[in-house]
């Protein structure tokens, strides 16, 4: 009969861990260790084991190690109070586990047994610990991930719908001209402003959607924007109103990384809605991409037209701070002023660290 009470922390470990999931990982280690305590008792009233039984033994190392492992794993899912109280059972379990070979009668076995349990208990404990900051470490930084790709599709939104509304006010500006004298002209013009605002209007909702879900890294999201889709953008934006838009650029190439290309486009259409709000007098827009060696220059250029534009910094948004911020983050430098006659706004990117 004390032989067969052996198997009775083995059997409570099988039968909690498959309903750890209901009971949870901390309940199952709690009262696994109480099942082995309660044996220790048993072998004590019934009959102490001999040590040269060899199954009991073998029996007894498979029970310490599962009581161990499932330390690991009640301290790394739920810790807290629920995970000491486990813990403090199932070490005293494993402490008091060899007095079922070898009655106590003295402090010393005392100190023998804590020792015991102690030397097992402890690296199982700073285990689960570990693999517990691990988890934590590891959940802090994909909210972080999610937090900054937040900042960045707000950022997104801003660039994006701010160049397709500002596209539509001087469409609108137009059409309201040529209504009277062109009806033809007016038609089209108000249906480029139609096919601006659904473009608008999906973006937005592409963006809320995805500001509104927990994961960002879903398929919706297509991929960014680059130095292919700049020949669209500019000619989008002269039909957008009298503006004669010179484009410079490459075609994509492997070579420039995804991240410069995408910040390369942002650029792009930030000055581009930058010369839509505050040179709507300006005939002529050069937008010039240069691979120089080792970096890429951007330039985005307005003659200013023939109303003289005013001597200070232009006020608006906060799209060119937001893109300093960025072309900062990938180590090149942003500067905008005054040109000649217009405004001007440079960037160099490098690509040695791609």
């Amino acid at each position: 009969m004390s032989q067969m009470l052996a198997l009775a922390a083995p059997v409570a470990v099988l039968c909690g861990w498959l309903l750890r999931s209901r009971l949870g990982a901390a309940v199952v280690t709690g009262a696994a260790g109480a099942v082995s305590a309660g044996a220790t008792v048993g072998v004590w009233a019934a009959g102490r084991w001999a040590e040269a039984e060899r199954w009991t033994g073998l029996v007894g190392m498979l029970e310490l190690a599962s009581l161990l492992a499932l330390v690991v794993v009640a301290l790394r899912v739920e810790g807290g109070r629920r995970g000491a109280v486990a813990v403090w059972t199932v070490g005293g379990a494993v402490a008091l586990w060899p007095s079922r070979f070898q009655e106590v009668l003295g402090p010393e076995d005392g100190l023998t047994l804590f020792g015991f349990g102690s030397a097992l208990a402890l690296p199982a404990v700073l285990v689960g610990l570990y693999l517990r900051g691990l988890d934590e470490a590891r959940l802090r930084s994909v909210a972080a991930a999610r937090r900054s790709q937040r900042l960045e599709l707000a950022h997104d939104l801003h660039d994006f719908v701010a160049h397709d509304v500002s596209g539509m006010v001087a469409q609108a500006q137009a059409g309201t001209v040529l209504a009277a004298s062109d009806p033809v002209r007016a038609a089209a013009l108000f249906e480029r402003i139609e096919r601006a605002g659904l473009q608008a209007l999906a973006s937005l909702d592409r963006t809320v959607h995805l500001l509104r879900s927990e994961d960002t890294d879903g398929p919706e999201r297509g991929p960014q924007p680059g130095l292919a889709e700049l020949a669209d953008l500019t000619v989008r934006f002269a039909e957008a109103g009298g503006v004669e838009v010179r484009l410079d650029a490459p075609a994509e190439e492997p070579a420039v990384p995804r991240e410069v290309a995408a910040t390369v486009y942002r650029v792009v259409v930030e000055a581009l809605t930058n010369v839509r709000r505050h040179a709507p007098a300006a005939r002529t827009v050069e937008v010039r991409v240069r691979r120089e060696g080792r970096r890429l220059t951007v330039r985005v250029r307005d003659d200013g037209g023939a109303v003289p534009q005013p001597s200070g910094p232009r006020r608006g948004g906060s799209g060119l701070a937001g893109l300093a911020a960025r072309v900062e983050a990938l180590g090149g430098t942003l500067a905008a002023g005054r040109e000649g006659g217009g405004w001007q706004v440079a960037v160099t990117l490098p690509l040695t660290a791609w």
